[in-house]
């Protein structure tokens, strides 16, 4: 482990994809089998929306086209008090009215934020398991990184302060009095890692803490950062696509971190890269290895942007694939998930080389061998529990275990696609039945269908994008679909584009 700061049971689907020849490259359509609509259909209702930020940031700062509020992630405290954020710089409290209030303005407090990405300014946060009495709480933000004055604690392997283009920092705050419905104290920088492709692409996307872990167990208090390959699959630029910076223990890149927020200075315990302390439960911080950086808790994502646990403590991680695969992996300590060499279950032709250039192409995917996919012969890899391609969606967004009052969804994890907004299950016990080391089983996704009622209570089917124009009252490019849970297990629906939190809700009639 490095310690100074560096540098540089229902049913179990096994997929019968249509396997190419050894040396032939799949470039489209590697999953033939269509998802569709199995009877699931949910009911979802409209709670609150954030205020119009369009044109709070100078429009070559901004994203285009600008959505109404750029919202990523709502959380609920214990005592019922509700959170949303919007990345243009907002940290909102919701009241009982469903009416948002500005809890803190990260857009004044960080002045060199970028925000011209779909995934930047104020990208994540999340409060201390005991919050209500410590009032802390952590957000991820991004900077810009020339003339920036601050230095990163991490820069990718090979290169140094010159060819930092991005920052991304993690912080914690600390409420004076956390019962405040306006934050008000200090906050103390965790982390900060550099950039350096041409683009803010995938920058850290998450900040969790495990809600299955207890009071004096491993993982209570414990704070995990999302994966990310920092943009080297497709930043643009000389570095674009590098595959020498994955899959590596000296290096960040495409690593989940798992931390204790506390300084070494308070907790006696081993340095981080950042002002923080290693736990040693952590596989990489006890493999006697100097070279490997102890805070990696599993590492080999491309862009594993959300994480989440079901009730028995098993974790999840949503991983943002490159030209075809969408994977739902279940994490585990010192894991490695294969990216660049593997996507879905398939050998990426960036790494092996292939017919589309001298490295080969990451549009490219090559069968593996039989003997691999069936799990007779181990190649380190840990592989998807499920997964779709992309004729079926493009990028995965935040999915949970689902135990609520919604009875068509109970025991399955929901989860669903940010690009076209639809709503996907996969069932739990499959996907925990499909973490068996044998890369071909995942487990059968299928959609589900979504609907509100007309002004006459009639049920209506709609569709993510449909709700999103209807409230806009133009058409959208993409839905921007995220989701987050509540306190007591529901799930939030919202979207960068119309800023409108909604709700997954019993039905009064249907299948739920």
């Amino acid at each position: 482990m490095r310690t100074r700061m560096g540098i540089g049971v229902i049913s179990l689907l096994i997929v019968q994809t249509v396997y190419a020849a050894a040396d032939a490259p799949i470039t489209s359509n590697p999953i033939p089998e269509p998802i569709v609509k199995r009877g699931i259909a949910v009911e979802v209702v409209e709670l609150a929306r954030l205020p119009d930020t369009r044109g709070i940031r100078p429009a070559d700062q901004d994203v285009k086209p600008a959505g109404w509020a750029r919202i990523n992630y709502v959380r609920d405290l214990p005592d019922g008090r509700r959170f949303a954020n919007d990345s243009r710089g907002f940290l909102y409290r919701i009241d009982t009215s469903n009416q948002p209030h500005i809890y803190a303005n990260l857009a004044e407090t960080f002045p060199l934020t970028v925000y011209n990405r779909l995934s930047s300014g104020f990208i994540a946060f999340t409060f201390h398991p005991e919050f209500a009495k410590n009032g802390l709480f952590y957000t991820i933000h991004a900077e810009r990184g020339p003339g920036n004055p601050a230095k990163p604690d991490f820069i990718p392997p090979g290169y140094g302060l010159k060819d930092v283009t991005h920052h991304n920092i993690v912080t914690e705050w600390r409420a004076t009095d956390p019962a405040a419905n306006v934050f008000a104290g200090t906050r103390r920088e965790l982390l900060r890692t550099a950039h350096v492709v041409a683009n803010l692409t995938h920058p850290l996307s998450a900040v969790e803490f495990n809600p299955a872990a207890k009071p004096g167990s491993e993982d209570y208090g414990l704070l995990y950062i999302s994966g990310s390959d920092h943009g080297f699959s497709n930043g643009g630029g000389p570095n674009q696509s590098n595959p020498a910076q994955t899959l590596r223990l000296d290096s960040i890149i495409t690593a989940i971190l798992r931390i204790d927020p506390r300084s070494p200075k308070v907790t006696g315990g081993v340095k981080g890269l950042g002002d923080y302390t290693i736990p040693m439960a952590n596989k990489f911080a006890a493999d006697g290895d100097p070279t490997t950086l102890g805070e990696i808790y599993a590492y080999g994502f491309r862009n594993a942007h959300r994480i989440s646990w079901d009730t028995d403590g098993t974790m999840f991680a949503m991983d943002i694939g490159m030209n075809h695969i969408e994977e739902i992996n279940i994490v585990r300590n010192g894991g490695n998930y294969g990216f660049m060499k593997r996507e879905g279950h398939w050998e990426n032709g960036r790494w092996r080389g292939g017919a589309m250039g001298e490295l080969g192409a990451l549009a490219e995917l090559y069968p593996l061998p039989t003997e691999i996919l069936d799990g007779r012969v181990k190649d380190g890899f840990i592989y998807p529990v499920a997964m779709y391609d992309h004729d079926e969606g493009r990028a995965i967004s935040a999915g949970f275990a689902y135990h609520g009052r919604i009875a068509a969804l109970r025991g399955k994890f929901v989860f669903g696609d940010i690009h076209n907004g639809r709503i996907f299950v996969a069932d739990l016990a499959a996907m925990k039945k499909a973490d068996d080391g044998i890369p071909r089983t995942v487990a059968p996704i299928e959609e589900v269908q979504l609907y509100d009622r007309d002004a006459g209570g009639n049920r209506v089917n709609v569709s993510m994008p449909e709700l999103i124009e209807r409230k806009m009252g133009a058409k959208i490019a993409r839905a921007d679909l995220f989701i987050s849970q509540t306190r007591d297990g529901e799930l939030l629906l919202t979207s960068r584009q119309d800023g409108t939190i909604r709700m997954l809700v019993p039905g009064s009639g249907g299948t739920n």
